[in-house]
């Protein structure tokens, strides 16, 4: 019991080391990513859809009866 910490008192834990991923930083970083990718479906689902209307604006302009 001379190992330097009081009765009673439990020893501290261990430091999460480089390979834990429980870290608040890590999660948000995870969660930052994930925003990103979204971001990025997103603006090329958005932009097909523009080109694509735009296209069928063409489609049917170049078929009209003139």
């Amino acid at each position: 019991m001379s190992d330097g910490t009081p009765e009673g008192s439990a020893p501290a834990p261990a430091p999460a080391g480089p390979g834990s991923r429980s870290t608040k930083r890590d999660k948000s970083e995870k969660g930052a990513e994930r925003q990103v990718a979204l971001r990025v479906c997103v603006y090329v689902f958005v932009t097909h859809l523009i080109a694509g209307f735009i296209w069928l604006l063409f489609y049917l302009g170049g078929h009209a009866d003139k």
